[in-house]
């Protein structure tokens, strides 16, 4: 039996819930269904499990649009981050529209029926699904595993070695040496978390990343929020931390100089006098190459400075039998090995797509406006910013797709379709980030293009221009009708 909605969302995290939260608000009567891989909503938050696991970015943008994050603590705790999802969930009946344990493996769309054909697997049989739209809220990385380089020696090693994307409920690192491997938001999430327990915690980097220290509570949002409410003061708090994340990213990419040279400074306030600070904490990249890591509280550099954990910028040369040997002959003696050494990305959670018979070659497609692909209809997605919180980017296109509904049903139309026929447009990596999840695989995703509609924005303030008010009928985006004498199903 083939269940049809007239929407299939696919993800129960972070977006994918605020994607049916956008749609049932707007269109109470319109049929949704959510499919998620794994047995639990929150996707992100619910995977990881790592000591310390918490936001990388404020809590009152990475919270949603539509519900103000009231807690105090605005550089949040991945629970407290998983326990906001799935009240959002659940206070909006959201859950009950949840099929856990649904893989989608295949996606089909025929345009004679407007219709997209959706094959996942659940309790090993394949199940199928017809929706007028797919909206893809899986994220970019392989929940499956994270990425881990090949240690010369590790099978020589006689510790635990983890990685933080599976992080066994049952380690016991009390009492024991502990050498994290990497420099990226995982790592220096790690690393203070887990000097509560360790005998010591070394981070072990080829290379030094930008280091920034934020408090872990919104002064001004928590005072305000005491004077006008959570309800008012949330969008206050919300446009003032965009503000302030836009003036350095773009004084990064405008005065390099100048940002650098802040950074250093307010490292070495929080370091031990006489710090090698340009060896452990001056990247050879310019400020917002990569993503900045932000530590709350300078937890970090407090607890090198306690001399609970400490920083050591080498290249591995092998594994020992009781822990790393360095290029430079320095010998790290440890118990745990963390590879903290980052995501592996996944277009689209592995989901093949085929448009009326044809496979969908990703790289061939181009992105419009970083959330539909060209030449394939009823269908968008969701990658957030990499230089701003991934929610910022999710609302803007739920509040889109619920404009593109609009659209459609008020003029009798079926399909949207983005069409690139601009000769003057040219291909851009979707992901124009220098970090090494990305290079890894970015030739596997679509393209973005040199110009609008194909350029994919990484500002806020342009795309609530775009995609909150922007015109649907763009010249870009095409609409039809289904066919006459074609089948329907549903609403």
């Amino acid at each position: 039996m083939t269940d049809h909605v007239e929407v299939l969302i696919v993800g129960a995290g972070l977006s994918g819930v605020g994607a049916a939260h956008h749609l049932r608000t707007a269109f109470p009567r319109k049929t949704y269904t959510i499919l998620e891989a794994r047995d639990a909503i929150g996707g992100t938050w619910d995977l990881f499990r790592y000591p310390g696991v918490r936001s990388d970015s404020d809590m009152q943008t990475l919270g949603y649009r539509f519900r103000p994050w009231t807690d105090a603590k605005a550089i949040a705790d991945g629970p407290s981050i998983l326990k906001y999802v799935r009240d959002t969930a659940a206070d909006a009946g959201i859950d009950r529209h949840i099929r856990f344990g649904h893989k989608v493996v295949r996606a089909e769309w025929s345009t004679e029926d407007a219709l997209w054909t959706v094959e996942a697997v659940h309790e090993g049989r394949l199940v199928e699904f017809t929706a007028k739209f797919l909206y893809l809220c899986s994220g970019y990385y392989d929940y499956a595993g994270g990425h881990t380089p090949e240690f010369p020696g590790v099978e020589h090693f006689g510790g635990t070695v983890v990685h933080p994307q599976q992080w066994p409920e049952d380690l016991d690192y009390t009492g024991k040496k502990v050498v994290v491997i990497g420099s990226g938001a995982t790592a220096v999430t790690l690393v203070p978390a887990m000097t509560d327990r360790a005998e010591h915690v070394t981070m072990l980097q080829r290379s030094p990343t930008y280091i920034l220290s934020l408090p872990s509570e919104d002064a001004l949002a928590n005072r305000l929020r005491g004077l006008l409410g959570a309800r008012l003061a949330y969008p206050i708090a919300r446009w003032k931390n965009v503000a302030v994340s836009t003036l350095i990213y773009q004084l990064s990419r405008r005065r390099p100089g100048v940002v650098k040279a802040m950074i250093r400074k307010a490292a070495m306030k929080q370091l031990p006098p006489g710090y090698a600070v340009d060896t452990h904490f001056k990247p050879r990249y310019q400020p917002w190459d990569q993503r900045l890591c932000l530590v709350p509280d300078g937890d970090l550099f407090r607890s090198i400075k306690r001399g609970d954990a400490s920083i050591v910028t080498d290249r591995i040369a092998s594994f020992t039998e009781t822990g790393i040997r360095l290029e430079s002959g320095e010998q790290l003696a440890a118990d745990v090995v963390v590879s903290a050494t980052g995501l592996k990305l996944l277009a689209f959670g592995g989901i093949d797509l085929s448009v009326d018979g044809e496979p969908v070659k990703l790289p061939e497609t181009m992105a419009y406006k970083g959330m539909m692909l060209s030449g394939v209809p009823n269908f968008v997605f969701t990658i957030g910013y990499t230089n701003a919180s991934w929610t910022l980017k999710a609302d803007l296109v739920g509040e889109y797709f619920v404009r593109l509904l609009r659209h459609l049903d008020r003029h009798g139309l079926d399909q949207a379709v983005p069409v690139n026929d601009d000769p003057a447009v040219t291909e851009r990596p979707l992901l124009d980030f220098d970090a090494g999840y990305v290079l890894r695989s970015i030739d596997e995703f679509p393209k973005a293009g040199s110009r609008a509609p194909w350029q994919l924005g990484m500002s806020y303030a342009h795309d609530v221009v775009k995609l909150r008010h922007g015109r649907i009928d763009d010249g870009a985006l095409r609409f039809s009708r289904r066919r006459a004498g074609a089948g329907r199903l549903g609403a």
